[in-house]
């Protein structure tokens, strides 16, 4: 059972996604999910904060008072969320800034159904993509489900594993060698040294100290294995 978060401001326009929504089930009945409706992005921030329940696809109408759709994305994007999002708006005029934020589509309103289709189409794609991609794992707090580039990188203490994500950090008790083992069928992940295993989509820069990552951490490495590293990150960018 998917979930399904509509928020805009205007009443009649969540009818008009909802219903857009029941058509296309009716079209594909073996597609179960649960729509949810709200009025105000400020609102669904506290809930989504409080709750921890999250969708697993988010309709945001960008024009909303106290708080835009947009800046609604930036910060669910700014906590480390990556729920996929769908602006819809009456104007062009930010879709651009929608792929500063990674959202999936941009439809301008009127909607149209057979438009609408073939976004949603598309969408439950991605979804099930996302989904196979997916990796599940053990921390202390319970069990866990991980999209890969969550990971900024992990670093070894102990008997423990600790996952830097964009904005927090949990414990994996496990191995680096068993970790790895997780995620190297991932191309972007890769060891270095025995402590670290760093995702290379998270890198600004490596020099001959250290590597500064984009969660503002920097991982210092011995000398010894600087140029190791260095060759396989620009084999991961520029293939050779």
């Amino acid at each position: 059972m998917y979930k399904i978060a509509l928020c805009d401001d205007k009443p009649e326009e969540l009818d008009k996604i909802e219903k857009l929504l029941t058509a296309y089930h009716d079209r594909k009945p073996q597609l179960e999910y649960r729509i949810k409706k709200y009025g105000s992005a400020k609102d669904l921030l506290c809930l989504l904060q409080e709750e921890g329940d999250m969708p697993d696809l988010l309709f945001l109408d960008i024009f909303m008072p106290e708080m835009t759709g947009m800046e609604l994305a930036e910060k669910l994007r700014q906590s480390g969320n990556y729920v996929p999002v769908i602006f819809l708006t009456t104007s062009t005029e930010y879709a651009l800034d929608a792929y500063s934020v990674d959202a999936i589509q941009y439809l301008v309103k009127p909607l149209e159904q057979k438009r609408f289709f073939h976004v949603m189409d598309f969408v439950f794609q991605m979804i099930w993509k996302r989904q196979e991609e997916q990796i599940v794992i053990k921390v202390v707090s319970g069990i866990r489900k991980l999209y890969p580039d969550e990971i900024v990188y992990s670093e070894t203490r102990r008997n423990y594993q600790i996952l830097y994500l964009k904005s927090e950090e949990c414990q994996v008790r496990m191995s680096s060698g068993e970790l790895y083992g997780m995620l190297e069928r991932f191309p972007q992940f890769e060891r270095c040294g025995r402590s670290y295993i760093i995702n290379m989509n998270h890198i600004i820069s490596v020099n001959k100290e250290e590597i500064r990552m984009d969660n503002s951490s920097k991982i210092y490495i011995p000398r010894s294995k600087i140029a190791e590293f260095q060759k396989l990150y620009f084999t991961y960018y520029f293939g050779e």
